[in-house]
């Protein structure tokens, strides 16, 4: 018969070269369980907090009620060291809780199952179920502390989500996509988890993406314990908080896996990395996905990381490995990683049928080991239940989880209008007046370039808010402290985070790897605790590695939660060409990719005191922010100005008009609008007075002003630097020709770079690139309407 419970010394194995290995103790031949848990708990659990091995108090009192566990027949009254005996084998879990257990696990196959019922009937829209998971899912849950620790789970994750507190009812509003569904509020998939009581940030669909994320999490307590006065700011600050984090074993091939092993291993942070290894990434079964077939090898090489191998569908063994790994994480001596071997009974979602590419006899060798079946065989062996005790537990959940479907079925789907709220923070108003201090702001001191007031921006901000994180590739004034007395120091390749470290110090001001994805997704979870990153992306044409976490996870955070989870992060990239020399990969400027991407603000300023006010909002504000910085304006003599107040803001959507003008106006933004400026200077000379705006931001801009002043002077040229098919500027002049055809007295007329990449050769550059000449004579165009 098989049983839940087998020998740790075969099954639960350690990394050999961890000093925390441990010698195996005898085993019990009654139960075959697992070894002793040698090891005592860190910390007192918080009142309320559920984990440490412990029930949440419905769940012991349902389970109780529907159980009264039986002495089996025959049983031999035991003493009080052979009760103690028994107890250990057990993991020290008392009968409540080891009957408790099968609760939540049971219960997590029962909802999947009524998903799969109401998805035949085509009462819900997707499924994907977490069978053959539940038992290591269950253990984690706990082992470790509901609302106090940081989960960050993937969509196999129920048996989870209802040991941490999750109830079957709010499954099923999910499954219904129901406006009180408390994971997305109707607006992402069922099992994309999100709750904000039980510190489960939003989940979403891409394979992986979460694991930067839950790096980010794991290291806002890391920075808190080295920055004291930072910890009030942190959301959910203990000092001894534990993060979850959770993959299948196909996902271990993504680079962000790496990347954030990486990152654990070398900070030593307290993580626990989940491998949840059902044999296959939906039809691809692991050995073709991975090396060797066994994920938990490829990563022995990585230091101060903890590694176990378990069975995953043994709910004692699981418990056993995961208590060891909280441990370890909570005693802060670094990462650990489990690799728990478990089963898919069903297909990888209701998408798939498995019997496409599973044989029966593989499908059939899965289903003897099912954790619900050989846990229930377990507690009957060893008498801590009968087989009538668990048949009216099954009767109890079954009546719960049909009564819970029935009323899911019944609540209603959020308001269609819903669609446009939380695209970004309903709190704080980026383009509001609270961010408008540009009028009569006082400027002292010499002039500056755009570099330098960036830099005395984020030295003022930096001051203001201890929340304030800066890190990237370089940022840092140098790496290794030791030697900051004997080097100028770098301070980025453009010199704008010059001094901030030797300000600042390095817990709030660090060099990352060189890895994009890397350093936007750790920004993602730090800011989702509270903190404020300001990361900077070498260069916009290796932003790209980061583009998953920005377009899907950093940009629609806000508005996937409903508003129950964001992430403000400054994202500033140098972008752009006009360098001599830039060539493909230094001059790119891309910026309708980003501009399509809803949930993002962008600004885009073209000199340096705008750089300044547009930087300050963008810190203060609540929305994740790409701030781009024109290279070729950096230290432009033309673009310089004093130094405005440490209040001086710029709010989102307030174009400049640069240059007042009644015949043709020009939006631009950027390098452009002083290659703009030159040319409404020559053609000044041709009698044809031209009106300059610069837009300063892209997401969102300024309509009025464009608005007013084709108005003004019915003839309209929207330039930009990037490609000109399917350019930024298509929009405005569309929404020109849509909604002011009346006023207009020519076509809209595009400036843009050609349809191709910017060349190495300088006078090639200049043909690709938009110059002066094709601005003055695109106006004079116009002009013969």
């Amino acid at each position: 018969m098989a049983t839940a419970t087998k020998k740790v010394s075969k099954t639960a194995k350690t990394n050999g070269n961890n000093k925390n290995n441990r010698k195996e103790k005898p085993q019990s031949n009654k139960t075959k369980s697992a070894a002793k848990n040698n090891n005592a708990k860190v910390l007192i659990k918080p009142e309320g907090a559920i984990g440490d091995g412990m029930l949440d108090h419905d769940t012991r009192q349902k389970t109780a009620k529907a159980i009264e566990p039986k002495k089996p027949k025959n049983a031999v009254k035991q003493s009080a060291a052979e009760v103690t005996a028994h107890k250990q084998d057990y993991q020290g879990l008392d009968t409540e809780t080891l009957i408790g257990i099968y609760r939540t696990m049971y219960t997590s196959r029962r909802v999947d199952d009524k998903e799969i019922q109401l998805k035949g009937q085509n009462k819900i829209f997707f499924q994907i179920s977490g069978a053959g998971h539940e038992a290591i899912l269950t253990a984690a849950g706990m082992a470790m502390k509901s609302g106090y620790d940081w989960f960050y789970p993937y969509y196999r994750d129920r048996a989870l989500m209802l040991q941490l507190g999750m109830t079957p009812l709010e499954m099923l509003l999910s499954a219904v996509g129901a406006e009180t569904d408390p994971n997305s509020h109707g607006r992402q998939m069922p099992s994309h988890w999100g709750s904000v009581k039980l510190n489960v940030p939003s989940q979403s669909s891409p394979t992986g993406t979460q694991l930067l994320q839950a790096v980010g999490a794991a290291e806002a307590t890391y920075r808190g314990s080295l920055v004291e006065e930072m910890q009030d700011k942190i959301l959910g600050f203990k000092g001894d908080e534990v993060v979850y984090v959770s993959i299948g074993d196909g996902t271990s091939s993504e680079g962000e896996f790496w990347e954030a092993l990486n990152t654990a291993c070398n900070l030593k942070l307290p993580v626990i990395f989940l491998i949840e290894d059902n044999g296959y990434a939906i039809s691809v079964p692991v050995d073709v996905q991975t090396a060797g077939g066994d994920v938990s090898k490829l990563v022995e090489g990585f230091p101060n990381l903890y590694i176990q191998r378990c069975d995953g569908t043994n709910a004692l063994e699981s418990y056993e490995t995961f208590t060891r790994a909280v441990e370890h994480c909570r005693a802060r001596k670094g990462a650990a990683f489990i690799h728990a071997k478990v089963t898919r009974p069903y297909s990888h979602s209701l998408s798939d049928d498995e019997k496409l590419y599973r044989p029966e006899e593989e499908r059939q060798k899965d289903a003897e080991i099912d954790p619900l079946k050989t846990y229930a065989e377990f507690l009957m062996s060893d008498g801590i239940a009968s087989s009538e005790d668990l048949e009216s537990l099954r009767k109890q959940i079954d009546a719960e989880v049909n009564e819970a479907a029935d009323i899911a079925l019944t609540t209603p789907q959020p308001a269609p209008e819903s669609a446009l709220r939380n695209v970004f923070s309903p709190d704080i108003d980026a383009t509001s007046k609270d961010f408008d201090t540009e009028d009569g702001a006082e400027l002292s001191g010499n002039a500056g370039t755009m570099v330098d007031l960036i830099n005395r921006c984020m030295h003022e901000e930096m001051e203001r808010d201890v929340r304030i994180i800066v890190f990237g590739e370089d940022v840092a004034d140098v790496s290794k402290e030791e030697y900051l007395e004997q080097v100028k120091g770098k301070g980025g390749v453009f010199k704008v985070t010059a001094n901030l470290q030797r300000k600042f110090g390095s817990a709030r001001v660090f060099n990352s790897p060189l890895a994009e994805a890397n350093i936007v997704g750790r920004a993602i979870g730090m800011a989702t605790r509270g903190l404020k990153p300001v990361v900077e992306i070498q260069f916009f044409d290796y932003i790209f590695p980061a583009y998953h976490q920005i377009r899907n996870e950093l940009a629609v955070m806000r508005w996937r939660s409903d508003n129950d989870w964001k992430c403000p992060i400054v994202m500033r990239v140098p972008v752009g060409g006009y360098l001599k020399g830039g060539a493909i990969y230094h001059s790119q400027s891309g910026t309708t990719i980003f501009s399509h991407t809803p949930g993002l603000l962008i600004a885009y300023p073209s000199n340096a005191l705008d750089a300044n006010g547009l930087l300050r909002t963008s810190i203060r504000c609540d929305d994740p922010v790409l701030f781009l910085e024109h290279k070729h304006l950096y230290r432009q003599v033309y673009n310089k100005s004093q130094y405005p107040s440490s209040e001086f803001m710029i709010p989102f959507g307030k174009a400049k008009i640069v240059k007042e003008g009644t015949d043709v106006t020009i939006v631009t933004y950027g390098a452009l609008v002083q290659r703009s400026f030159e040319a409404s200077k020559r053609l000044e000379k041709s009698g044809i007075s031209v009106e300059l705006i610069d837009l300063r931001t892209l997401v969102p801009y300024d309509w009025e002003a464009i608005a007013e002043s084709v108005k003004k002077t019915s003839r309209v040229i929207v330039a930009h630097e990037d490609s000109l098919s399917w350019g930024y500027g298509a929009e405005i002049a569309a929404r020109i020709s849509d909604e002011m055809f009346e006023y207009l007295d020519a076509p809209v007329k595009r400036i843009g770079a050609t349809d191709t990449f910017v060349a190495y050769a300088p006078q090639v550059e200049d043909f690709i690139l938009p110059q002066i000449d094709d601005v003055e004579r695109a106006a004079a165009e116009l002009m013969k309407y």
